[in-house]
């Protein structure tokens, strides 16, 4: 009789399934809800402390041969589960990250599922497919539909034609952020990830993906006329390509095929992630990207050394009161290999001109350049060598060249102008990261889209651009506004990992002084700017962008600079708003790192210093906005003082302006 009463449950629990059509699915915490529907094909909306923020959106594949999947809808059984747990992450902004949510996963069929999960900052879904048959996707539909014409903060690609989409699929991920109601937004551009709107009063979301890997990345467009839709766009597979680009280093797409993505065993596909909160400062902190990104690959990360590298090309090779023509070349090279040496800097890159121009080819170094003496020279300093390299010239040779330069002593590659995110682009970038590691060298995948999990996956790619960063500084116009971009980015492209964004210019201009110079640029803000960014922004392999003269002339900037971490052990974001301002606070060891911007408003900051040990003193080493900073963007003090975990510190931030704390 029980085992007769058991097979009835099991068939009345299958018939409850496929007559249900609704789901609902929250938040550990109970602020976040997402309802699923399937009766009109699979869909989601979210709702946020009682508030609409995201209205019915559907979901669904469109396969090669026609078939879509979540449309129609044929639910074959569900399951949930709840995780409570850490994941490490130990050459990121902490030494391990709180996991906590609900999950439930929505089979459709033998062959592919939906999961969706609610975190307490966000909610996130993807596909998997269980067939075991190779098949194409033709499109994958994203949409997201909002309550209204919400106010949004949108990258949009950048590029001379928009006429079409095609064009816009080669880009490099740069932009600042254009501020407007949805409805305002040209339905003739892509807008890239993250980006950031406000769905409810006072509410904000940001959406971007992440485990993004063999997989086209996500574009958004605005769908219609009437403002309130966002909807997906994806680059078509390549099917045919010429070299050229910038010196012949690129792969231009010259035909596509009629499908997104091309998939030959099971698999998951990218998360679709929306982080949620009316706090900015949960955006800016939000570890959503790394923890959707797949496990490591890597089981042994021993070899894998954060730290910050000495940069030639930002500051144009220049050197002065030197007794030999600066450049490219072996002089050149040891005059930045001893300054980082005598500054505790853990590498020097050569960035593009070691190798011979317009060859595509990493073997041929120039003549000027000694390159297994200058590895040797280093690494007799302690110093460890990275070099730049040209996408094609790395992809067509990727490992003979990793494992002749690893061989020489080289430690890492900076990769650079993929400037696409087709999915033979990020098969590309996960390839190189998987080549790299099984050299031991680590890897900046620099000219390359946000990086939407990779760093969890690949723990050796410690940095990825994706980022309008200091580099603009050599060509932007006057008009450029640099210091806003600053204060949005940390609340936008940050949330979805690390930025090689190249901070630490000594040449700090006012807004009125500043001007583009491409051979001796200057920063936007303040110099305590600078400063600040190195504990603002996470870069796990960080850029110390200007001359080692200009840093030997400004030796207290550069010693503060050199002694700052890039990994922590712990990350607060103590303060912040979207395009205003921002304040973090950053742990390693025993010692606290404090670091806050303003936009071109000045601001009066006050630091609650209660993230310090209860019950200890600590030495407290501030450089604070100069009272000239306006007028003269170098102008800084410094000021020491004995602080606790009762302290208040205040701060006065000029126009552009920042400030930076040691407190140990």
């Amino acid at each position: 009789m029980k085992r007769h009463l058991t097979l009835f449950t099991v068939v009345i629990t299958a018939l409850a399934v496929n007559a249900a059509t609704r789901f609902s699915l929250s938040s550990p915490d109970g602020k976040l809800t997402t309802d699923i529907t399937t009766d009109a094909g699979l869909a989601y909306g979210i709702v946020y402390d009682g508030k609409t923020v995201l209205e019915p959106s559907p979901v669904a594949l469109t396969l090669g041969d026609g078939t879509v999947v979540g449309n129609p809808c044929k639910v074959s059984g569900t399951s949930r589960r709840s995780v409570d747990g850490k994941v490490p992450s130990p050459f990121y902004r902490a030494t391990e990250i709180p996991e906590r949510y609900n999950e439930l996963t929505i089979n459709l069929g033998k062959n592919w599922s939906v999961v969706f999960r609610a975190y307490d900052d966000g909610v996130a879904y993807r596909f998997v497919s269980k067939g075991k048959k190779p098949f194409t996707i033709a499109n994958e539909t994203v949409d997201y539909r909002f309550p209204g014409d919400a106010m949004a903060a949108v990258p949009y690609v950048k590029v001379d034609k928009i006429d079409s989409f095609e064009p816009q699929f080669f880009n490099s991920f740069e932009n600042v952020y254009t501020v407007g109601r949805l409805s305002s937004l040209d339905n003739r551009r892509l807008m890239f990830l993250p980006l950031v709107v406000e769905p409810a009063e006072g509410v904000k979301m940001l959406i971007t993906e992440s485990a993004l890997i063999d997989y086209p990345g996500l574009y958004l467009n605005k769908a219609g006329d009437n403002g309130n839709s966002l909807r997906g766009v994806f680059a078509p597979y390549p099917k045919a390509m010429k070299q050229g680009g910038h010196n012949n280093l690129q792969m231009i797409v010259t035909e596509r095929e009629d499908y997104i993505a091309k998939v030959d065993a099971p698999r998951a596909l990218p998360w679709r992630v929306a982080i949620i909160s009316s706090d900015d400062k949960v955006l800016a902190s939000s570890n959503l990207s790394y923890l959707l990104g797949e496990p490591s690959r890597v089981k042994d990360t021993s070899w894998i050394k954060p730290g910050k590298v000495a940069w030639d090309w930002w500051n144009a090779w220049n050197l002065d009161g030197v007794d030999f023509k600066t450049g490219v070349n072996n002089d050149t090279y040891k005059a930045y290999i001893d300054f980082a040496s005598k500054k505790g800097i853990e590498y020097v890159i050569l960035d593009e001109g070691w190798a011979v121009n317009k060859k595509a080819d990493l073997m041929q170094v120039v003549p000027e350049i000694d390159l297994k003496g200058l590895v040797d020279y280093a690494t007799s300093k302690n110093v460890g060598i990275i070099l730049w390299a040209g996408f094609h010239a790395f992809e067509r040779d990727m490992e003979n060249v990793c494992r002749h330069y690893a061989d020489m002593g080289v430690k890492g590659f900076k990769v650079d102008f993929m400037d696409r995110d087709d999915q033979m682009m990020t098969d590309f970038n996960a390839r190189a990261a998987e080549m790299c590691a099984k050299y031991n060298l680590i890897l900046d995948l620099h000219g390359t889209h946000k990086p939407a999990g990779l760093n969890r996956t690949y723990p050796n790619v410690l940095n990825f651009e994706g980022v309008n960063g200091l580099e603009q500084m050599k060509w932007s116009p006057k008009t450029h506004d640099q210091v806003t971009y600053d204060v949005m980015v940390p609340f936008l492209r940050q949330a979805s990992g690390p930025m090689d964004y190249t901070q630490g210019a000594m040449r700090n201009a006012t807004r009125k002084n500043y001007y583009p110079c491409n051979s001796e640029p200057m920063s936007q803000g303040t110099r305590c700017r600078q400063l600040a960014l190195y504990m603002v922004f996470d870069s796990p392999f960080n850029m110390l962008c200007d001359t080692p003269s200009n840093y030997m002339r400004e030796e207290e900037c550069a010693d503060f600079i050199a002694g700052v971490p890039t990994v922590w052990d712990e990350t607060v974001v103590l303060d912040g708003k979207i395009g205003e301002y921002i304040v973090t606070a950053r742990r390693k060891g025993d010692t606290w790192y404090v670091g806050g911007i303003t936009g071109w408003t000045p601001r009066d900051i006050e630091v609650d210093c209660s993230f310090l040990a209860p019950g200890r003193e600590y030495d407290a080493d501030m450089f604070i906005d100069g009272v000239n900073a306006d007028r003269v963007a170098r102008d800084y003090r410094r000021t020491q003082s004995k602080v606790n975990s009762g302290s208040r510190l205040k701060f006065h931030l000029a126009p552009g302006g920042g400030f930076a704390a040691r407190i140990k």
